[in-house]
């Protein structure tokens, strides 16, 4: 059986807009175009927009769906256990956050009391699964799992207090990189400063501090393209400077 756009769309939830632009961008090609000029779709089309509806829930850019949906090796099977773990996951987390919501209301109420850290469960817990899924498997090849798995145990045993402190010492050694950068001195002592800043922010969330692992990371900023260009959104270059500093700071 074959669908015109307006009938997939019906069927599927996607508006005709969006399969029309899947369309311009080879993400989704009709099967065939009808002497009318409507487009007209298949089974296997049918089977392509259900992964890639899958793919968008668990939050994944169109040109990456694209890359793995039309890799040489994609396995439809596994796609499929990949997608029931992810979301699995996310059940996971939207269970804690309905717990979190409902003892919340309990407290408010006066029925119940809530600590610090229950008043952020699951919240934590987002964090943690979106970095994994960013840098997981980079994180734990260059560190282990261990060192990964007791970096996340101390971020969820963060209070608030902790964790806000920690959001204040990012932006402290965030400006303060700004500025050293503008120097151009990574020795210098405003560039000094951001990476002490930086060591007492890997300290709020990491289980143990080291040079070694400090000046790692400083490595990976710049070799990395991901956290290359988080640093180079601070101001361009960034990420090289900030390695260099780090290095010095680490003698």
């Amino acid at each position: 059986m074959e669908y015109t756009v307006n009938k997939l769309s019906k069927m599927s939830g996607a508006s005709a807009r969006t399969l029309r632009y899947y369309d311009e961008i080879g993400l989704l090609k009709p099967v065939r175009i009808a002497s009318s000029g409507y487009r007209l779709y298949g089974q296997n089309e049918l089977d392509t927009l259900q992964q890639i509806m899958f793919y968008r829930e668990l939050g994944f850019p169109l040109d990456e769906i694209k890359s793995i949906l039309y890799a040489s090796d994609f396995d439809l099977e596994q796609s499929f256990k990949h997608h029931l773990t992810e979301l699995n996951k996310k059940r996971e987390r939207l269970d804690l956050l309905i717990k979190n919501v409902t003892k919340s209301i309990s407290a408010v109420k006066g029925e119940t009391t809530m600590t610090d850290n229950e008043k952020f469960e699951g919240f934590k817990q987002t964090l943690i699964d979106e970095n994994e899924q960013k840098y997981g498997p980079e994180i734990r090849t260059k560190y282990g799992d261990n060192a990964v798995d007791a970096s996340n145990t101390k971020l969820k045993g963060l209070t608030q207090k902790q964790y806000d402190e920690g959001e204040k010492l990012r932006i402290a050694y965030e400006e303060k990189l700004k500025a050293a950068l503008e120097t151009g001195n990574p020795a210098g002592d405003l560039a000094q400063v951001a990476c002490d800043l930086h060591r007492q922010w890997l300290c709020v969330f990491y289980p143990s501090y080291s040079k070694e692992y400090h000046k790692g990371l400083g490595e990976m900023y710049v070799a990395d393209e991901r956290f290359k260009a988080n640093y180079d959104k601070i101001a361009p270059g960034c990420a090289e400077f900030f390695r260099d500093a780090i290095n010095i700071f680490c003698g």
